[in-house]
């Protein structure tokens, strides 16, 4: 890989004007090279933290392990950053320009999974797990930066890393409190992580939507529900009325929203008209005005069915999520270094294993990418709108940031389900991050040596995307980070938990300690069909 990458390198050095964006090819090898030192502590971290499970808000492992390697290599610590307990920042380095980078570290409720097996199979019944790979960004950061720190150290480069975790990405629920504490004030470029199935990245709008998370809540009357019905007014009514009103309005909406709910409290016992009950529902839209009519829909129709049933309303926000918009010039640099550096070697064990869980849950077969995917454009993306969020856009319109998507899971899992979760602590997800990093860890020295990568990137963020959109959070300043979330939850099963961390002490990978043969995961379905 050393070899390929140096060659790449070279390749790239005589390309016309690729050397006034990029730093010395000599430089890019090197940190190359630091970064596949670390493949083994990129093994351990990734298998660990899928080991700890931790949902939104309640992190605590996975924050104080990786804030624990980072103050051991040099970093200064700020623990409970924008009021949040699990959220920190890790600084290290003096003057030149201060680059972010972060990554999500939670994971989702109910999709405990046994990695290394293509079956569903919980590791602990009911506990959550890592269906979307989020143990894997935050490793691919910290041995990014370990490996630029290196090397930048070694030739006296000037340059600021700051390393965050993203908590209760999930939730989305804790950037636009980061934004809003001045976490990113003095910030120049950010490049956040996260997992995918290819190697690439993009700019401009990316198709990810603008979204508010807000729990109402109806208050009424109790009453004997068969004895004296007429002297109740059931809050139960008021969430049952605004789900019925919301879907009629759904129809007169434009195509570009989405939106759902759950109803968070129904009542006690049938026999007494609820006098407390709440829906949770997720806003979303394309851009910043959209998104804040829709949600002032929502809050028309919750006080219409509050109206109607003789209840009153109330509403709190859990979380908010700015669409998200790559920065053109960052997103340029960045790719130049995954094509640099390439896709990771598989093996037959590996490609065998993603077909064995592609089969045994009916999903689509392909193999594990053999090229990076092309710099995802808006020309090439046309109109394409993903549904989904992710609260990194808070971050996108507040300083230059770039994301990379590396490849390290299965082609056509369904994410937020435990098919996502299979590979996500095996080989496949331990080389997606090694190649992840040292494309991050190549950006870093790109932007410490090249300034004019940083202007271009703010120049571009100033004329083009702030050009018809500011950055409009649906916050008030009384709202807070919903810390108390998942508490409860993680209290009763925690300790079901803890007896499967991973101890890297004891075992050289998390399958071995589960006892899980990755060799022959694979091997019955090698031969299938699609």
């Amino acid at each position: 890989m050393r070899t390929l990458i140096a060659a790449a390198l070279a390749a790239a050095s005589l390309i016309p004007g690729a050397a006034q964006a990029a730093a010395d090819p000599a430089l890019k090898q090197e940190v190359a090279a630091a970064v596949e030192a670390q493949r083994k502590q990129i093994q351990v971290m990734v298998d660990e933290i899928y080991s700890f499970a931790e949902p939104g808000f309640q992190e605590v492992k996975t924050s104080e392990y990786l804030a624990g390697i980072l103050e051991k290599n040099g970093f200064t610590i700020v623990r409970g950053v924008a009021g949040v307990p699990t959220a920190f920042t890790a600084t290290w380095g003096t003057g030149g320009p201060k680059i972010a980078l972060g990554s999500d570290i939670d994971g989702l409720l109910g999709v405990s999974q046994v990695p290394g097996v293509a079956e569903v199979k919980p590791l602990t019944e009911g506990a959550p797990g890592h269906g979307e790979g989020h143990n894997s960004g935050m490793p691919l950061m910290v041995a990014a930066a370990l490996a630029a720190k290196q090397v930048m150290t070694k030739h006296g480069l000037q340059g600021r890393l700051m390393l965050w975790p993203g908590v209760a990405e999930e939730l989305l629920a804790t950037k636009a409190y980061y934004v809003r504490a001045g976490m990113f004030k003095d910030v120049d470029a950010s490049i956040f992580a996260h997992v995918n199935t290819g190697f690439g990245t993009g700019w401009g709008d990316l198709g990810l939507t603008g979204m508010i998370s807000v729990e109402y809540e109806w208050k009424g009357k109790t009453a004997h529900s068969a004895g004296m019905p007429w002297e109740g007014r059931s809050a139960l009514d008021g969430v049952e009325l605004m789900d019925v009103m919301w879907n009629f309005r759904r129809e007169h909406l434009p195509l570009t929203q989405r939106s759902h709910d759950v109803i968070t409290n129904g009542g006690g016992q049938p026999n007494v008209v609820p006098d407390k009950a709440s829906s949770w529902y997720y806003f979303r839209d394309k851009d910043f005005a959209s998104l804040r009519n829709l949600y002032e829909v929502g809050n028309q129709i919750s006080e219409a069915s509050a109206l109607a049933t003789g209840t009153t309303v109330s509403r709190k926000v859990l979380g908010f999520a700015a669409p998200n918009y790559g920065n053109k010039p960052l997103a340029e640099a960045l790719y130049a270094n995954i094509e640099t550096v390439g896709v990771p070697q598989w093996s037959a064990a590996d490609q065998a294993f993603a077909k064995a869980v592609q089969v045994k849950n009916h999903l689509k077969v392909a193999p594990l990418p053999d090229k990076v995917a092309p710099l995802s454009t808006p020309d090439l993306r046309g109109d394409a709108s993903f549904g989904g969020s992710d609260d990194i856009g808070d971050v996108m319109w507040t300083v230059p940031t770039v994301t990379i998507g590396y490849p390290a899971n299965i082609p056509n899992v369904i994410f937020h389900h435990a098919t996502a979760a299979m590979a996500m602590a095996t080989p496949i997800a331990h080389k997606g991050t090694v190649v992840g990093a040292k494309a991050v860890a190549m950006t870093i020295l790109d932007l410490v040596t090249t300034p004019q990568i940083i202007t271009e990137a703010k120049t571009w963020m100033k004329d083009v995307q702030l050009k018809d959109q500011k950055y409009d959070p649906l916050i008030a300043a009384t709202d807070m980070p919903a810390i108390d979330r998942n508490a409860r939850t993680m209290a009763q099963i925690r300790p079901a938990m803890q007896p499967s961390y991973y101890d890297p002490k004891k075992y050289d990978s998390y399958l071995q300690q589960l006892g899980i043969d990755y060799e022959a995961s694979g091997r019955e379905t090698s031969g299938a069909g699609s």
